[in-house]
């Protein structure tokens, strides 16, 4: 009920956000695949002491990039079929991006979809992880996955804005894209 009250109050008093209707009809049937860039997080790349398990060594949300997790939350809640489960990157921007937006208990961190910027010679490898999970869903909610641009490019062939939603769906050749939600 809370949480209900909360996705309200943000969509009254948020900035307008732009969404094509096609991408929220497909996330209002159930059973998407999702694809989400993280929200904002001000800069470029990450500090030269980068430090997967400490915070204060990575580029972090902002402001305006928490404000614009949870409003994703809140639009998710109002306008889509329930969130069935969250992948995360253990990167702090999105982690915290999914933490805000969908709670903590749906989601996972998993090292498949952390940042390809920092290691490029696993793309590879993180994008077949990343394909199986993806192949083997078979729920009635949506499936998120919380990641950076050079991730969701790879499994793409496309880029994404912060906070940026792509549906897809497996084909032979990898992904075919669905849908688009930009949420500014």
């Amino acid at each position: 009920m809370l949480r209900i009250a909360l996705a309200v109050t943000l969509m009254l008093f948020a900035v307008p956000v732009h969404a094509t209707e096609a991408g929220w009809a497909l996330l209002r049937n159930g059973g998407q695949i999702v694809l989400l860039r993280h929200a904002n997080a001000p800069g470029a790349g990450d500090p030269a002491n980068f430090d997967i398990e400490n915070c204060r060594t990575q580029r972090n949300l902002s402001e305006r990039g928490r404000l614009q997790a949870r409003r994703i939350g809140a639009l998710f809640a109002a306008r889509a079929e329930p969130v069935e489960h969250v992948y995360s990157s253990r990167f702090c921007r999105s982690r915290e991006t999914a933490r805000l937006a969908f709670g903590d208990s749906l989601v996972e961190e998993i090292e498949a979809l952390d940042s390809l910027a920092h290691e490029p010679d696993k793309e590879e490898e993180r994008t077949k992880a990343v394909m199986e999970l993806i192949r083997d869903y078979s729920g009635s909610g949506n499936l998120v996955f919380v990641t950076d641009e050079e991730n969701i490019t790879a499994l793409t062939g496309s880029r994404a804005r912060e906070g940026e939603a792509i549906i897809v769906t497996p084909n032979d050749g990898g992904l075919h894209i669905t849908g688009r939600i930009v949420f500014n």
